[in-house]
């Protein structure tokens, strides 16, 4: 009877166990597939320069940053490059070969080139650029705003000031643009095309074109900007960053009037800023962010949107817009905005492959 009893004990035993150890086999796989399937997808944003002070940054992190904010399944790390250019391969190299990152996003036109060739070394890295353009690297999407038609609303809307009567107008008939820094779409694009939009209202106005060295000495911009009123400009389109305040403070102290350019400036000097030209790089960066999370991003492609597709505009809603510019200049204005959504202009993109 005892022997029957350890036989039947046995066999039960050996049945638990052929039972228990599968399923422990199984329930010790278990959290490390749950683990790879609910991996977050993990975004790096390479920012060229620092965030603050910066439109075209700060609407590049939060285009980002609302994409994966929508999402259930994912995280964004802000990275800040500085304005050392020589620095931001090494930097981007160095996210790559982290291969911790689904997509690395920027925003800026060497950055194309920059990503391409960080691509050949790390060939399953993608990267998304807004406002650079590349195409057939299956491995990057990058999206490029119409700049020429951006440079010349502000330059139709320059003319517009110079010559109508406005309280700071100067005779001179000279309008005035401080660059940060000199390069390819600067020169061959923004500044030309600048020009061109004020030509179109008056063939005499000139042009005086300065240029900071950086993006961010304040008090340098100052000095340019009262050399610059000292030749009788009287309005000036600042590109420079945080020297862009000093372009402020002399227009404020010696009644001159400021365009903003790529985001709305007008609460940075009421009645001073009177002019923001518009991209709407946070919606590009949102919409193709949050595309490439749920897979459905096409990469490989260049785009260029301007204002005929709604990503570059002129800010007419603001309040400021209406109370200091007369409405004969602002309905002048609107009108060339109407031509340009029915006649887009053509737009050589600087090194474009």
């Amino acid at each position: 009877m005892l022997t029957q009893r350890v036989s039947h004990l046995a066999i039960s035993l050996l049945c638990a166990a052929l039972f228990v150890v599968p399923a422990v086999l199984f329930l010790g796989c278990a959290p490390v597939e749950e683990e790879e399937a609910g991996r977050p997808y993990s975004i790096a944003v390479f920012v060229p320069g620092v965030v603050e002070g910066s439109p075209t940054y700060e609407m590049l992190v939060e285009g980002v940053r609302r994409a994966v904010d929508e999402s259930e399944n994912a995280e964004v790390r802000v990275v800040e490059g500085g304005f050392n250019q020589a620095e931001w391969s090494g930097s981007i190299t160095s996210l790559a070969a982290t291969e911790s990152y689904d997509l690395i996003v920027s925003s800026n036109p060497s950055l194309p080139e920059i990503a391409n060739e960080v691509s050949q070394s790390f060939p399953d890295q993608r990267f998304l650029v807004l406002d650079g353009y590349w195409e057939g690297n299956p491995r990057m999407r990058t999206v490029m705003f119409n700049q020429r038609e951006q440079a010349y609303l502000n330059g139709y809307f320059a003319g517009l000031v110079t010559t109508g009567g406005m309280p700071a107008s100067r005779e001179a008939r000279r309008i005035g643009l401080l660059a940060g820094q000199e390069y390819p779409m600067m020169n061959q694009v923004i500044r030309p095309a600048f020009l061109e939009g004020a030509q179109v209202v008056d063939p005499e106005i000139e042009l005086d074109f300065r240029v900071l060295g950086n993006w961010f000495d304040a008090g340098r911009a100052a000095d340019l900007a009262n050399s610059m009123l000292d030749r009788g400009v009287d309005v000036i389109l600042s590109i420079a960053g945080g020297g862009n305040q000093g372009v402020i403070a002399t227009a404020r102290d010696r009644d001159a009037y400021v365009l903003w350019f790529d985001s709305s400036g007008f609460h940075h000097g009421p009645g001073i800023v009177i002019g923001s030209s518009l991209v709407k790089l946070d919606q590009a960066a949102y919409e193709r962010t949050r595309a490439a999370i749920n897979g459905s991003l096409e990469f490989g492609v260049g785009e260029v949107l301007g204002v005929a597709d709604g990503y570059v505009t002129f800010d007419s809603e603001d309040p400021n817009y209406t109370e200091y510019v007369p409405e004969t200049i602002r309905a002048q204005h609107e009108q060339l905005m109407q031509r340009l959504m029915d006649e887009p202009m053509e737009f050589d993109i600087p090194g474009a492959n």
